[in-house]
């Protein structure tokens, strides 16, 4: 994934063997609970100006680190902590956290496309990163796709001091195999226990600026060189002014280049041929109004085509038809104001349902039908609350976890589980408790149903889960 290659982790890799799903609900937030208790640490004083810990220059060399070209201390900006009165209102316009609710990134890794899908989760949690200093902080959801299988997901912590810098407190990283088998851990972190905390963007960057936003060597460490400001990019709804590039300097790779723009944060990173890029956010590219007739039409004649049977000739010339005016919306809105990163996935899954549709390949056809209507939820979110949005997004999951289970595919089902526990922890708080308990044993039997290996179970499961999530959309 391409921010394990932009960051470079090592050291510290904890290998799984077993699966990377449990029966126990909620999993994806519990995954990311060892970060920090709910109640938070006892013994906390008043915030205070703090200087922040630092590796020594001998920590540096055994973790092999030592030649990097690191700034002198006189371009640091991260050697001293500001106090955090108001740490979970992190407004940074080049870091917004607090008002970047949901964020959809795209590009190619390895060859292969790349999706990633960044939530700010509803609860926050306290950290106690130096003996005696708390810190309420913002709990961020990544969640990475590489050629449509999920990648890597991790839970980020972040604060904003009182002189309106960000600072990044720890993450809990889970790397999967393309079965949903967890085969690493490798940078996860915690400031306070593993090491210090890092600043992720200071309050003004300046040109010649530094600071570290990992600073744990042998672990997770990058150096971030602030080389440009004042830069305009194009963004998903026109031009970005006042974005900024910093050069960051990783452990165990060449130095690359990131971009950050007022009201998207991490706007774009790149390794190589490896892009990763900002495509929509939420509400920085929010419009009003309803979703476009255009967009309703994808993803209707996605539904249908998906619940059609196609099993006769004429259901087969039926869903032609279908894929046929799905289509023809498309070309219409698209000759409108379109997010630029997100009309070549639209277009290729419109495309690849039509593809399927001919060569009457009934599962391939169905799993096309979903890629379309997630490609439509995507741009629905312009218009239409996050929470809506990954609600749909989990009842898409559902959907593929049928198709894998009907087509004999255990590790794909696997996979679908996994995500869909991730997700639920985006929309949980919108459920009431008997749905959201009703939906949390659904997912759970899913899951047990690929440990006992019984597909036929799991597709009797998925089809349960899908008639709860439908009232819910």
């Amino acid at each position: 994934m391409l921010r394990n290659i932009i960051k470079a982790r090592s050291a510290r890799a904890v290998i799984v063997l077993g699966l990377a799903i449990t029966a126990v609900p909620g999993s994806g937030a519990a995954q990311g609970a060892s970060l920090a208790a709910n109640d938070g640490p006892t013994g906390c004083q008043p915030t205070a100006l703090t200087p922040v810990p630092q590796p020594t220059q001998a920590q540096l060399d055994v973790a092999g680190l030592g030649d990097l070209p690191l700034a002198p201390n006189s371009a640091r900006r991260d050697l001293v902590a500001a106090p955090f009165n108001d740490p979970t209102d992190v407004d940074n316009p080049l870091f917004p956290i607090s008002d970047l609710h949901s964020a959809i990134l795209n590009g190619h890794v390895d060859g292969k496309v790349f999706h990633t899908e960044t939530t700010l989760l509803p609860f926050t949690k306290i950290i106690e990163w130096a003996p005696g200093q708390c810190v309420r902080v913002l709990v961020s959801q990544y969640m990475a796709f590489l050629d449509g299988n999920l990648q890597e997901t991790a839970i980020d912590l972040y604060a904003q001091a009182d002189d309106g810098s960000v600072w990044y407190l720890g993450e809990d990283v889970n790397d999967y195999s393309a079965n949903g088998f967890i085969v690493t851990t490798e940078g996860t972190w915690q400031a306070g226990i593993d090491g210090p905390f890092a600043m992720i963007m200071p309050s003004d960057p300046q040109v010649g600026d530094a600071h570290r936003a990992e600073n744990i060597p042998g672990n997770s460490f990058e150096e971030v060189h602030i080389s440009q400001i004042e830069r305009t990019f194009d963004g998903p709804s026109g031009p970005v002014s006042g974005g900024i590039v910093a050069t960051e300097i990783h452990q165990d790779a060449a130095p690359s280049d990131k971009l950050f723009a007022p009201g998207y944060g991490e706007f774009r990173s790149t390794d190589g041929p490896d892009v990763e890029a900002m495509a929509l956010a939420s509400p920085t590219d929010s419009l009003p109004g309803g979703v476009p007739a255009e967009l309703t039409t994808i993803s209707d004649g996605a539904d249908r085509i998906f619940a059609s049977r196609l099993a006769t000739a004429a259901q087969w010339h039926h869903a032609r038809t279908i894929a046929q005016s799905m289509l023809d919306a498309w070309v219409m809105f698209s000759a409108g104001d379109v997010p630029p990163r997100l009309v070549k996935p639209t277009r290729v899954a419109l495309e690849g349902l039509v593809t399927q549709i001919a060569s009457r390949d009934r599962s391939a056809t169905r799993s096309a039908s979903i890629d379309a209507a997630y490609a439509s939820n995507d741009l629905q979110l312009r218009y239409r609350p996050v929470t809506d949005i990954d609600t749909m997004r989990f009842e898409l999951w559902v959907r593929r976890a049928l198709v894998d289970a009907t087509t004999g595919s255990r590790g794909g089902v696997r996979s679908d589980v996994v995500t869909l526990e991730w997700i639920r922890d985006r929309i949980a708080h919108t459920l009431d408790p008997v749905t959201r308990t009703q939906l949390d044993a659904l997912v759970g039997e899913l899951g047990a149903a690929v440990v006992d290996d019984d597909l036929g179970a799991a597709a009797d499961t998925a089809r349960a889960l899908r008639e709860v999530v439908a009232d819910l959309i």
